[in-house]
């Protein structure tokens, strides 16, 4: 499973980043924080102009991240894929049948073992790590998972890019608009 062959996922705040992204050449993208209020609107803005919307399901202010609320993206939004620190909302997205992104913070050693463990037990379809500039914590992922890893979080250069890439991440999430092309 990949974007097929996309690399860069570009991630969105708001309308005015939705659309940017609507004239490049990407058929992926994140959506991240936005209201409950917007978010139809904003996804079938991105929708009409040929964009697959991976949705952050924790960032959605006005809507509690919980099995129902998976129930209702999956329903009536209608997204490719749900993003979540959350093992039940990617159990639950994974019922949907939407590409299920379990996101992880690699903050220490117990993170990366709770990390493994939850992600052993959930078997989602992509990882996404943060911070993203940890290549090395990309490679053991991918080694021992063999689930692709997504990376994301303060990545700002090219050349962090090329490093998560040869790590064998799968793409990158970035909100840093200069690295969309």
């Amino acid at each position: 499973m990949s974007f097929h062959g996309q690399t860069i996922l570009p991630a969105a705040h708001n309308h005015r980043d939705v659309e940017k992204i609507l004239r490049l050449d990407a058929e992926y993208m994140v959506m991240l924080e936005t209201q409950v209020g917007q978010l139809k609107s904003l996804v079938k803005l991105a929708e009409s102009g040929g964009k697959k919307v991976l949705l952050h399901a924790d960032l959605i202010n006005g809507l509690k991240n919980d099995e129902y609320a998976v129930d209702f993206l999956c329903q009536d939004i209608r997204p490719a894929g749900i993003i979540s620190t959350r093992a039940n909302v990617i159990q639950k997205a994974k019922q949907h049948k939407v590409i299920a992104i379990q996101r992880l913070f690699m903050l220490d050693s117990s993170a990366f073992t709770k990390g493994t463990a939850l992600v052993q037990k959930i078997q989602p379809d992509y990882i996404e790590l943060l911070p993203g500039i940890l290549p090395t914590m990309i490679e053991q992922m991918t080694e021992l998972l063999h689930i692709p890893v997504i990376a994301g979080g303060l990545i700002t250069t090219q050349q962090q890019i090329d490093d998560i890439l040869a790590a064998k991440a799968t793409a990158i999430t970035t909100s840093q608009k200069s690295l969309w092309k």
